[in-house]
């Protein structure tokens, strides 16, 4: 079907009238008669005014039809062709193989081949599954699906984008998703899916249970170990009597670890080799022996900022592993022997000196410098039962670009209220607000000592790795945790053996602009010949 995707501009076709006006009023030049009288030339030419027609009729159309075509380009003209109605395809995660929940999906799977359904892979260019794969997997069996699943680690991690993708490629046939329910698998913003989408969600029922840090104290060693399921990600704490080099360290529930002594320092590496699911390398964790050195350094502006920061962070303190050392001064602290973390809270630049210390490894944190500008909101929260805090003036990051920064707290708008610059060993810190209560409640808000531990708590190492993770990072190539069923939209009812595969067709359409200016093209070129013919024709005619 011929379609318009711009009608309007067909307005255009009135320039039709310029080639018939031309060709209307240019009029070749008579031949010469020689006549007895001059007293008929004036009633001849009167007759010829009277009696005007067009000439070169071939010419005209030709110069009619270019402008008409180039009037039909600007229009945009397309071909609809109607696409038939696909029976429709299930796509399956390929994190589901091995698990009791696709199993228990098989019988709505099989009922849907049975009218019809192709079975696909949610991967790049959604591979059909074989009979062969879905045998496998009902029997236990490894199969290719397994190494399918483990090079899909990205699009694992972006279901939105891998779904929408899905919809536009099948676009006439309706759709049946089956994916994990794991929360680190949507991440992004959800789109607006169509109709004949129908995604379920299945819970696994996996868990994970790992060893996040470990510090000294004493003949001791203090382990934080975390636990994620599909309700919530928890740690707790545990201490052990530290072994001899070379000696192993057991907790319910992990691998062995050995205690491994080098020149950077003490790690616990696991004897049994456990391939992470980031970086598919070896993990192990490093062993801190020194206090966690923080420098507040408060000018009078800053006085009641620096007061809330202390109770924050002493509140932190009882879940470090390490023990904390707080040092408070109004005089501006030298870079000689920098701190683990320095909280510059001051409208003075930070000296230069001191981006060599975070080069390597110290920690800045600076906040909103200026007046400031009101506007209020509330602080994103990190779990479901904690109380937000709320913003009330905030002020731009100075000479921070936000490609290269990373927003560790964001408020309800997406705008960064933390953001995080790394370089080098170190990083710089950037809250776009104060502690003060006249800026926010932070200060007053029971979740700010957790926020700060997160930010304190040592990170995770990997001997193999070339930068190494911050804690973030790391929790989320553990993190277990189920997306509520209520949060995905545009769930369809699951399809019953008895229900009506729907009908749905789309369409192709095709544009035709390119054809058209090739057209166009043509009759120029013989537009101009015939124009080069008449011009020749009537040289010789005066010439004669």
């Amino acid at each position: 079907m011929f379609t318009l995707l711009t009608p309007s501009a067909l307005l255009a076709l009135l320039g039709l009238l310029v080639p018939v006006a031309i060709h209307l009023w240019n009029r070749r030049p008579g031949r010469e008669i020689a006549v007895g009288s001059l007293r008929w030339l004036a009633a001849g030419a009167n007759r010829r005014l009277r009696n005007l027609k067009p000439e070169q009729l071939w010419l005209l159309l030709l110069r009619a039809s270019l402008l008409a075509v180039l009037a039909v380009v600007l229009a945009g003209p397309v071909w609809r062709q109607v696409q038939p109605a696909g029976r429709g395809q299930v796509l399956v995660s390929p994190e589901l193989i091995g698990t009791s929940a696709l199993a228990a999906s098989r019988p709505t799977i099989d009922s849907l081949r049975r009218r019809g359904y192709a079975l696909r892979w949610l991967a790049p260019d959604f591979p059909k599954m074989s009979r062969a794969a879905l045998r496998a997997d009902s029997l236990g069996q490894q199969d290719s699906a397994q190494v399918l699943a483990a090079v899909n680690k990205t699009g694992a991690a972006h279901l939105w984008a891998r779904v929408q993708q899905a919809s536009q490629s099948f676009p006439s046939q309706p759709l049946y998703v089956l994916t994990p329910a794991a929360l680190r698998g949507f991440r992004g913003i959800q789109p607006r899916l169509p109709a004949t989408v129908t995604w379920q969600v299945l819970p696994t029922g996996a868990s994970d249970t790992w060893l996040q840090a470990a510090a000294q104290r004493g003949d001791s060693l203090r382990l934080l170990v975390g636990q994620s399921s599909e309700s919530q990600t928890a740690f707790r704490t545990t201490s052990v009597a530290r072994p001899r080099p070379g000696g192993v360290v057991r907790l319910a529930g992990l691998p062995p670890f050995e205690l491994v002594t080098s020149t950077a320092g003490d790690q616990l590496r696991p004897l049994t080799p456990t391939a992470d699911s980031a970086t598919n390398k070896v993990r192990t964790v490093a062993i801190r022996s020194q206090p966690i050195r923080i420098t507040i350094y408060a000018t009078p502006a800053y006085a009641a900022d620096a007061r809330y920061l202390q109770a924050g962070l002493r509140a932190a303190a009882a879940g470090l592993l390490a023990p904390l050392v707080l040092t408070t001064t109004t005089s501006a602290p030298g870079a000689v022997t920098p701190p683990d973390w320095l909280f510059w809270l001051s409208d003075a630049p930070l000296p230069a000196a001191w981006n060599t210390a975070v080069s390597q490894g110290t920690q800045v944190w600076q906040e909103a410098s200026g007046p400031g500008v009101a506007a209020p909101a509330r602080l994103a929260v990190v779990s479901a039962d904690e109380v937000p805090a709320t913003v009330f003036r905030r002020s731009a990051a100075p000479n921070v670009s936000t490609d290269s920064s990373f927003s560790l707290w964001t408020d309800g708008l997406g705008r960064a209220v933390l953001s995080r610059l790394a370089q080098g060993r170190g990083a710089h810190y950037y809250l776009a607000t104060h502690l003060n209560p006249a800026w926010s409640d932070l200060a007053d808000n029971p979740s700010l000592p957790a926020r700060l531990l997160a930010l304190l708590q040592p990170e995770i190492t990997d001997e193999n790795a070339p930068a190494r993770l911050t804690l973030d990072e790391a929790l989320a190539s553990h993190d277990q945790r189920a997306l509520d069923p209520a949060q995905l939209k545009l769930v369809g009812p699951v399809p019953t053996a008895n229900a009506v595969a729907p009908t749905t067709s789309g369409s192709r359409q095709t544009d035709l602009r390119p054809w058209l200016v090739l057209a166009a093209l043509l009759l120029f070129a013989i537009e101009r010949l015939l124009a080069h013919r008449r011009a020749a024709q009537a040289l010789s005619v005066t010439a004669s």
